[in-house]
């Protein structure tokens, strides 16, 4: 099965000291990103959507400013693992924050992730109050 990267950038009024963690912890993700979240150990983690389990390493962690998560793939030969990437940019310009998503997997419907991660972004802005 063929991955696709998806790449999207919303623009928040939040600072990134105060978005990262709604991006690299388990609590913070379980807000508006999975209906559950639960960190296994110290870099492992399973979110859960529809009921079902995916789990992931964070596998890239920079303080305010990145957090990857590396799933695990069902089939351990699959070496092309999906993964999911979180990139803040504060613009000299506007102070504003820029969240850059990378989201890399078997989905490759552009309007469907579009619609997705607006109405994900949409909850996290209600929540940091944008």
């Amino acid at each position: 099965m063929s991955k696709h990267k998806f790449v999207i950038e919303f623009e928040l009024r939040a600072s990134p000291k105060v978005l990262f963690p709604y991006v690299s912890s388990a609590s913070g993700l379980q807000q508006w990103f999975a209906e559950k979240v639960t960190l296994k150990d110290s870099s492992t983690f399973d979110f859960v959507w529809d009921g079902e389990s995916h789990i992931a390493k964070l596998s890239q962690l920079r303080l305010n400013k990145s957090a990857k998560f590396d799933f695990v793939p069902s089939n351990p030969d699959d070496r092309d693992h999906n993964y999911l990437e979180f990139k803040m940019d504060v613009s000299d310009l506007t102070g504003s924050t820029y969240l850059k998503i990378i989201d890399y997997s078997a989905n490759s419907d552009e309007e469907e992730l579009t619609e997705l991660w607006e109405d994900l972004i949409f909850k996290l802005k209600e929540i940091v109050g944008n």
